[in-house]
């Protein structure tokens, strides 16, 4: 398990002073994730790429947020990518993998999504088995020569953008990942994005950081936590 050694107190000078991140990130969707996400990492200092199915739109968002920011078709946006993040609804992913299996093909894929739906009662309900998580399923569906990972799915889209760039110490993001030769670039993301980063292990932990799940803010965790609360908290499981 790897515990990001970040400097809490350097962070914001960090993140203000460092050049403009080359890594390319496209965001598919423009639903509540998709927007704090892109918000947040353009605050950063990270281009995003903005593509939905709906291409005005996402024109439209990406004037919004300014000069980091472009817009382009969703097939365009994957192939001029380094990390896809396709911020949609669990099932549509399913869809999505399918679709642009060639464009994928060596990207690193971000799953931020959570299986629930309404319950009729007021609340929501996991819309697989109790025992399984979207990452691991997710992750049996694309192409051989991706990586993917599990992240930014652990807060809802509320608290990714009030507890985004906190100080004077910052919240944790929680992710999981098998390939640990792109964890530089997940954290360097996380970072971005106003968060620190914590890898909590292999995608069949995934379960763990999606809702429900004893490390996610609508799971037992049930609040947004600092590096040391979140050490703390993936070690009393």
């Amino acid at each position: 398990m790897h515990l990001c050694a970040v400097n809490n107190n350097n962070i914001k000078t960090q993140t203000m002073n460092t050049a403009v991140s080359t890594t390319k990130v496209a965001i598919i969707g423009l639903g509540n994730i998709g927007k704090a996400m892109a918000t947040n990492l353009t605050k950063g200092n990270q281009p995003v790429i903005i593509a939905s199915r709906d291409l005005e739109k996402a024109k439209e968002f990406a004037v919004s947020l300014g000069s980091s920011a472009t817009a382009e078709e969703i097939t365009v946006a994957i192939k001029n990518a380094d990390i896809v993040i396709p911020a949609v609804y669990f099932d549509k992913i399913k869809e999505f993998l399918k679709t642009h299996a060639n464009e994928l093909a060596g990207k690193i894929i971000i799953d931020v999504s959570n299986p629930i739906a309404p319950d009729g009662k007021g609340g929501f309900k996991k819309t697989i088995d109790q025992d399984q998580s979207a990452g691991k399923i997710l992750s049996e569906l694309t192409p051989a020569d991706t990586v993917f990972v599990k992240a930014f799915g652990t807060l809802g889209a509320g608290s990714l953008v009030s507890a985004a760039f906190s100080e004077p110490e910052r919240n944790v993001l929680f992710y999981a990942s098998d390939n640990t030769n792109s964890n530089n670039k997940i954290e360097a993301l996380i970072t971005a994005s106003g968060f620190a980063p914590f890898h909590i292990g292999g995608i069949d932990q995934s379960i763990r950081i999606e809702v429900f799940g004893d490390l996610h803010e609508f799971g037992a965790l049930g609040k947004t936590v600092t590096l040391e609360e979140a050490g703390k908290s993936v070690h009393q499981r």
